[in-house]
């Protein structure tokens, strides 16, 4: 990594610390919770690694579909790098503005089913370094296991790629999906109040996050939560907010140890795979 991509990361950092310091008081979720609180200096350390080493394989896997788009569509490899290149297929004829709705209804879709997937037994120890954060805030979405991070990027990029969408449109909409995603799990009280089941709060994302047994595999959707309501979980009760967070099994508390948990011999909690298989189909009080 060059040095400038470094100087990048840090002023970066810093920037995103300075605003969500101010965001953080805007209205508390935990009021005594400590801006360098527990998980502070490991999540500081995912806020390095991930673009030193998961965006190198990220990038490195993408040449994958872009490889398939180029057999299976007939498209040259000069169009694809072409500035000019607006896409293929009738979906790249519409108005840009209809193409990124649609390019982020697909997407929550997509994500929704993929970190669902996510929950199941056989992946969960990869996802559960996420949800180890026993204190949430914006700084925590960093946290995320390389495999984890890989396998979520490819199932969005796949469908989309062949679905013949602007580029520029698919370009805008991994900026705008990762700094949303940093603000969901920003310690603060907002539930968006009448938009509470249109939007996706942070207080409804924070209660995906919770270790109480209510709040478990539930809330997948990244922005548009009617897929939750859709699917059956659902999980807003008015006038509460979690404030247990993490996993029941234990994690390493360092970046090696977490990178190698999901490799070690462990079952997910039986609790976390008993909900897992039946949260779709519970009744949840909304």
């Amino acid at each position: 990594m060059g040095s400038k991509n470094l100087i990048g990361m840090v002023i970066g950092f810093f920037v995103a610390t300075a605003m969500f310091f101010v965001i953080e008081r805007l209205g508390r979720g935990i009021k005594d919770q400590k801006v360098m609180r527990r998980g502070f200096w490991t999540d500081i350390l995912y806020w390095f690694f991930t673009p030193l080493v998961t965006k190198g394989i990220t990038r490195a896997a993408l040449i994958l579909p872009a490889v398939l788009l180029v057999v299976i569509t007939g498209i040259s490899v000069e169009q694809l790098k072409n500035p000019d290149f607006k896409g293929f297929g009738p979906l790249s004829l519409q108005p840009l503005w209809l193409q990124g709705i649609e390019v982020f209804l697909l997407g929550d879709f997509i994500g929704y089913w993929s970190h669902r997937w996510f929950h199941g037994a056989r992946l969960w120890p990869f996802h559960a370094v996420h949800h180890s954060s026993v204190e949430v805030d914006w700084l925590s979405s960093v946290r995320l296991h390389p495999v984890n991070d890989l396998v979520s990027k490819m199932a969005h990029v796949f469908p989309l790629l062949f679905f013949g969408f602007n580029p520029y449109v698919l370009a805008s909409y991994a900026p705008v999906l990762t700094f949303y995603s940093v603000l969901l799990h920003a310690n603060v009280n907002w539930d968006y109040g009448p938009l509470r089941s249109v939007i996706a709060s942070p207080v409804f994302h924070r209660w995906h996050h919770t270790k109480e047994e209510e709040g478990l595999d539930k809330n997948f959707a990244g922005f548009f939560p009617f897929l939750d309501i859709l699917f059956g979980t659902y999980y807003m009760p008015r006038g509460r907010q979690p404030t247990v967070f993490g996993i029941s099994d234990p994690m390493p508390n360092d970046l090696l140890g977490q990178l190698i948990y999901p490799f070690r011999s462990h079952k997910q909690p039986d609790v976390e795979v008993e909900v897992s298989k039946t949260g779709a189909a519970e009744n949840v009080n909304a």
